[in-house]
């Protein structure tokens, strides 16, 4: 089974595989795309999440994602030490 065809260690209870999530991430439906970098952000390895977040975009939509309070806040205080306003 190639990488692509293989479900993320962060998505253990969806059938996803690495390319549906990038998918996702590239789509045009805004909600799923941004449940998706919620979900990332908040399970996955910090070290994984650059390979499917660029920060441009974290920076955009992270008023928008819905993560647990303390999530939320590490990855604010994140943004603003990098310069951005969140």
């Amino acid at each position: 089974m190639s990488d692509t065809a293989k479900r993320p260690y962060f998505l253990w209870d969806y059938d996803l595989t690495e390319e549906q999530v990038r998918e996702i991430l590239r789509g045009d439906n805004k909600t799923e795309r941004q449940w998706m970098m919620a979900r990332i952000l908040t399970n996955a390895r910090y070290e994984d999440v650059w390979s499917y977040i660029r920060l441009s975009d974290l920076a955009r939509e992270f008023g928008n994602l819905r993560m647990r309070k303390a999530v939320n806040e590490a990855w604010s205080h994140a943004l603003t030490v990098w310069g951005y306003h969140v």
